[in-house]
């Protein structure tokens, strides 16, 4: 079955025919400014089972200077999906439709979260990225 999503205005909409997996939430100063948020919440995809079904044109991109970056609409500023070197690794989960049967597994740069936010225990944190094995 099918997971599918879009952005607030409705305009852009995107499939996954797979499983979205290593899901977790990001602390960083970084992601909180693109989130507006305390952490954002995301899970990863296979590029190639990922395809965008509607508004493609308006995707506004923001990519840093090592090849990652985010993908949002234009017109209402929805945060869809993270790219790197221009293919879809991740979405937000916040964008999903529906129940992506997916949970959070780790938090990672905690290190640098808000000073006013509390994290629920029970999950693996890390204070910058997870080891690669985790």
């Amino acid at each position: 079955m099918a997971i599918t999503g879009g952005c607030f205005c409705g305009e852009i909409k995107y499939q996954v025919e797979g499983q979205l997996y290593d899901a977790r939430s990001c602390h960083c100063s970084r992601c909180r400014k693109a989130f507006s948020s305390q952490a954002s919440a995301y899970a990863l995809v296979e590029p190639q089972e990922f395809k965008w079904l509607s508004g493609q044109d308006l995707l506004t991109s923001y990519v840093g200077k090592q090849g990652f970056g985010l993908q949002f609409c234009s017109q209402c500023g929805s945060t869809l999906c993270g790219i790197f070197n221009g293919l879809v690794h991740g979405v937000t989960l916040g964008c999903v439709d529906g129940d992506p049967k997916v949970k959070l597994g780790k938090h990672i740069y905690v290190g640098s979260k808000a000073s006013w936010e509390v994290i629920p225990e029970g999950v693996p944190q890390y204070n910058e990225g997870p080891p690669e094995s985790a």
